[in-house]
């Protein structure tokens, strides 16, 4: 295993979804789709709650509506008390 691989096993991955406004060019993060509306209304997003459950956001997918464009991927940070910033 290359030591790449090795490092990102050990590390630990959050999901995060980017909601890019297209018309606001404003960028937002959250933890969940539900997180989304609490914010913006299925107006702003071009897209209601239920049918976000189903775009196929998990692995990495994308979804463009006329207002937003929604990404689903992998926030990774480093565990607690782990390395900061070795090359070991």
């Amino acid at each position: 295993m290359c030591i790449f691989a090795e490092k990102l096993r050990t590390m630990l991955q959050t999901k995060v979804i980017h909601v890019h406004l297209i018309g606001k060019r404003k960028d937002l993060y959250f933890g969940s789709i539900a997180a989304i509306y609490t914010v913006l209304t299925a107006e702003e997003v071009g897209a209601g709650y239920d049918y976000m459950r189903r775009a196929g956001l998990s692995g990495g997918g994308t979804v463009v509506t006329k207002k937003a464009i929604i990404k689903q991927s992998t926030l990774i940070t480093s565990p607690r008390g782990g390395s900061h910033g070795s090359d070991d």
